[in-house]
């Protein structure tokens, strides 16, 4: 065996995405600058929001980047094979929602929050890393045999299990955010064409179960007033026509950052789920249209970097990332637009809150380390072997 410190991160061998992890940070300074810009203009007083929202999304952006270049060093192998470790942890702190530990955050209709102490987190977030990873070893450990039914009903177990914990907790957006997860790695893996066709069907009986079976009528109806605007504009449509007014008050260019508080249109959870409104406010049609393409030069980036990776399991991870943010910013932007129900996803790097900042910041990392390992023999923490 070599040595572990053979090559070190200064080595030519070694190479980050920086194009990736400036784009990522860039995101979330101007996220933060909005998130100032909300706390000193004073129009989400009666939210709560506070100058501790935008500290706490400074210091989570800052730890964040901290931890997303320590990974990059990692070996996401070695990563990945601890799923033993990090895979039964998160289930235990997503199982602390179910507790007296359980924390519900203002303007949310879920219990998916814990608090200790002044300390509160969302753990379905930690939980998402942890899916990507063992998933993704399960699923580069099985590649093989994945067609075969047994070994595909344990792979759709392994998705099921996260995916089924987060909607018994009221958090169909995240149920949705770990089902699309499982999809982008199932396709970009030997799938059988014969289960593509089935998916679809397979997707319908999902969800007319959950219409049927679980969805609330309050949670009906966010999905109904879309199909027929208008018919309750004064209830559940409220948030989404005050996201599309200050959209439209925007204009091309904005108000400014820091604009006369009375110019700005207050909306619910602007900070959080619906800080896409402020962006159309502050920044306009431009900035709007400028927020976007940065987004999708990210997706598009852990996509790129999906392609180049070393093997399958860096594949997976790639695409398990890819999936989420994605997802995380066509379910936030449509919410906006009033073209996706209301169900409480953020808008990545933007939106409020340190642990899905930080949690971000990590599965960048796991990217990271795809791409700095992926012509690499040894490097900090990782030995090759014979």
């Amino acid at each position: 065996m070599k040595s572990a410190f053979k090559k070190l991160p200064g080595s030519k061998k070694y190479s980050l995405d920086a194009g990736l992890l400036f784009a990522v940070t860039l995101c979330a300074i101007l996220g933060t600058l909005l998130i100032y810009s909300i706390v000193r203009s004073g129009i989400s007083e009666g939210e709560g929001v506070t100058a501790s929202y935008w500290k706490t999304q400074l210091i989570s952006m800052s730890i964040g980047a901290v931890i997303a270049v320590i990974i990059s060093f990692i070996d996401y192998r070695k990563l990945a094979k601890l799923w033993f470790i990090y895979a039964p942890a998160a289930l235990a702190l997503v199982a602390l929602t179910f507790t007296s530990l359980a924390y519900r955050r203002g303007g949310a209709d879920d219990q998916a929050w814990i608090k200790i102490g002044s300390f509160n987190m969302q753990p379905s977030e930690v939980l998402k890393i942890a899916f990507i990873l063992s998933f993704s070893f399960h699923l580069s450990r099985d590649e093989e045999n994945m067609n075969k039914p047994l070994h595909m009903l344990l792979l759709l177990m392994h998705a099921a299990v996260p995916l089924g914990i987060v909607a018994i907790q009221g958090d169909y957006g995240t149920a949705i955010i770990f089902a699309a997860i499982m999809a982008f790695m199932l396709i970009s893996s030997h799938i059988s064409w014969k289960y593509l066709i089935a998916a679809p069907f397979l997707a319908a009986a999902a969800i007319a179960g959950m219409w049927f079976f679980a969805l609330s009528d309050f949670h009906k109806k966010r999905i109904l007033v879309l199909l027929h605007p208008g018919t309750d504009p004064e209830g559940i449509e409220y948030q989404q026509d005050l996201g599309l007014t200050a959209l439209r008050e925007g204009g091309v260019f904005g108000k400014g950052l820091f604009a006369d508080p009375s110019e700005y249109v207050y909306v619910p959870e602007q900070h959080n789920d619906f800080i896409f409104a402020f962006v159309g406010q502050a920044f306009g049609f431009i900035g709007s249209l400028g927020v976007i393409i940065l987004l999708a030069y990210i997706c598009l980036k852990v996509f790129s970097d999906s392609r180049v990776a070393k093997d399958r399991l860096g594949r997976f991870i790639c695409m398990g990332a890819f999936g989420m943010i994605f997802t995380h910013c066509v379910m936030n932007i449509g919410m906006v637009l009033k073209v996706a129900p209301v169900i409480g996803v953020p808008l990545p790097f933007f939106s409020a809150g340190g642990t899905a900042m930080v949690s971000m910041y990590a599965m960048i990392g796991l990217v990271l380390s795809t791409y700095s390992h992926r012509a690499m023999s040894y490097n900090v923490f990782y030995e090759a072997d014979d």
